[in-house]
C-alpha cells in the first residue's frame, strides 16, 4: 500500500507514523568482536523493517543483512568469536567493507522511513544501547552524513519483554511469546533481528488487543506535537 492510498489522520500522518509519533521502528542486531563499540570490530549487521496492515497490526517485512570486514586496527576477542560461532576465514562468509554495509543498511532504512510516511527511524533491539552504540560508532568511522536513526532514543525489547512476559533473555521471551526460536541458529545477526522483530510486533499488537491503543481522545490532554518533533 502506498502513502497515497493510505488513510491519513487529522494531522496528515499515516497510521504507522501516528503510532510512534513520526518514528519508524527498525529492528537491528549486530555481532561484534567484543563489547567496546569504539575499539572492537563490527562483524555482522542486520536490519528488519516492519509494515502495518489495514487493521493497525504490525508485521515483520524485509530483512537486510551483511557480514562485515573488520575495520583497520579493530580488536577481536576470541571469546566473542567462540560465542557467536563466526569464522572469519570461512569461504562462505562473503564479507563486505564496513562502509558498504553501513551505507546500504542506511539506504534501505531511509527508503522504509519514506515509504511509511515517517520522519525518522528509531532503533529497536534486544539490549538496544549495545547495538545502537556499535551502529553509531561505525557511522562515525565511515563519515556518514545522514544516519537515519535517532542518535540516542531506542526501543529495548529486553525491557519490553520483561514487562510483557517477565523475562529478559531473547530466547526465553520468544518461547513465552509462542515464537519459534532455535539456539543453533541464534547469534546470527539476521536470525536474531528477525526474532527480535517478531517479539516487538507481538508485544505491540498484544497491547493493541488489550485496548491500550489507540488512546482515548481527551481534548484536555491534547499536546502540541509540533513542538516535540525535533526532540
Amino acid at each position: 500500500m502506498t502513502i497515497e492510498n493510505e488513510k491519513l489522520d487529522e494531522n496528515g500522518k499515516t497510521p504507522f507514523a501516528a503510532r510512534f509519533r513520526g518514528f519508524l521502528p527498525v529492528i537491528v542486531d549486530v555481532e561484534t568482536g567484543g563489547f567496546n563499540s569504539h575499539t572492537d570490530a563490527l562483524l555482522e549487521i542486520a536490519a528488519v523493517t516492519l509494515r502495518m496492515d489495514e487493521n493497525g497490526v504490525l508485521h515483520r517485512h524485509e530483512t537486510f543483512d551483511f557480514h562485515v570486514d573488520p575495520f583497520e586496527g579493530a580488536n577481536i576477542e576470541q571469546s566473542a568469536l567462540d560465542f557467536t560461532g563466526i569464522d572469519l576465514d570461512s569461504d562462505d562468509r562473503c564479507a563486505v567493507p564496513e562502509d558498504i554495509a553501513i551505507n546500504e543498511i542506511f539506504r534501505s532504512v531511509r527508503k522504509a522511513v519514506k515509504d511509511n510516511g515517517c520522519n525518522r527511524a528509531v532503533m529497536v533491539a534486544h539490549n538496544a544501547h549495545f547495538d545502537l552504540g556499535f551502529v553509531n560508532a561505525a557511522s562515525n568511522r565511515c563519515d556518514v552524513k545522514r544516519n537515519p536513526f535517532h542518535p540516542f532514543s531506542c526501543f529495548d525489547t529486553a525491557t519490553l519483554s520483561g514487562l510483557a512476559f517477565g523475562h529478559t533473555v531473547l530466547a526465553r521471551a520468544c518461547q513465552l511469546a509462542k515464537i519459534e526460536f532455535s539456539n543453533r541458529e541464534a547469534h546470527s545477526a539476521a536470525y536474531d533481528a528477525e526474532k527480535t522483530a517478531d517479539l516487538f510486533c507481538t508485544i505491540v499488537n498484544r497491547w493493541k488487543d488489550l485496548g491500550g491503543w489507540p488512546l482515548p481522545v481527551d481534548d484536555n490532554l491534547a499536546m502540541d506535537e509540533t513542538s516535540l518533533e525535533e526532540e
